[in-house]
């Protein structure tokens, strides 16, 4: 998400609901897989964004009219991104991009994904004044995005051994499952929070740079191989393709 990166240690979120899950790998950048493409050409704006809720599609309606109870809400808009260098403003509810109307955060996602780098896009946004058209060049999803945004078609995410300030001294720093999508290739593969991650494909894994390293490459149209480590033991599982594995809803 946006950016609910959950899961310092602290938190014990054990599986999302496919709504919630979505919406929470949604949130993370807007940037999305599609298809099987280089992740070098996924499209990328550089903001967080969300589902409305239902109380705001409600008030939308009321005050805009039944065409427009739907959008997705720009939460914020990280610096020096395509988004920053747009007209596009935190708070703006994006109805339309590129005259297809946008129901939720998926289709949004996946619209740009698809968009090269340097193709100029049309959103058409909602404010309070009313609806406005907005152009905005799409960048090419920056290397240390690439990592979670895999990670999230899969339907996981991962984080840092040990509490926020890091693995204690001695103790391992390879990467922890943190979030588990349900009904997500993760979920379907046996993935489970808490997880340890010990390899990637057949190739060790020591640490989250490492993880996040290995797996920018890995194709969303094949299975993934992890090896994890589960209340002391080794565990081998195979994670179906992670196409539409966070299903729209």
């Amino acid at each position: 998400m946006a950016e609910p990166r959950r899961s310092p240690e602290g938190s014990r979120d054990r599986r999302l609901g496919p709504r919630l899950g979505a919406a929470l790998m949604a949130g993370a950048v807007l940037a999305s897989v599609a298809g099987p493409c280089a992740a070098a050409r996924w499209g990328w704006l550089g903001v967080r964004i969300r589902d409305l809720n239902e109380r705001e599609m409600e008030e939308i309606t009321v005050k805009q009219g039944l065409r427009e109870g739907y959008g997705v809400v720009i939460e914020n808009i990280l610096p020096d991104t395509p988004a920053a260098a747009s007209s596009l403003k935190a708070g703006d509810v994006v109805v339309a991009i590129e005259g297809r109307p946008v129901v939720e955060s998926r289709e949004l996602q996946r619209i740009v994904g698809s968009a090269l780098a340097g193709q100029e896009l049309t959103m058409v946004v909602l404010r309070p004044d009313g609806r406005r058209p907005i152009r905005i060049r799409v960048g090419a999803m920056p290397a240390e995005v690439v990592a979670e945004r895999v990670a999230a078609e899969f339907g996981f995410l991962v984080r840092e051994a040990g509490a926020d300030g890091g693995p204690p001294p001695g103790a391992s720093r390879r990467p922890v499952v943190g979030l588990v999508a349900e009904r997500s290739a993760a979920a379907r593969g046996g993935l489970e929070v808490d997880d340890r991650i010990l390899g990637l494909n057949g190739v060790d894994v020591l640490s989250l740079d490492d993880f996040r390293q290995r797996i920018q490459g890995v194709p969303l149209e094949q299975p993934l191989h992890l090896r994890v480590e589960r209340k002391g033991e080794p565990v081998v599982l195979e994670l179906p393709a992670a196409q539409a594995a966070l299903p729209v809803r």
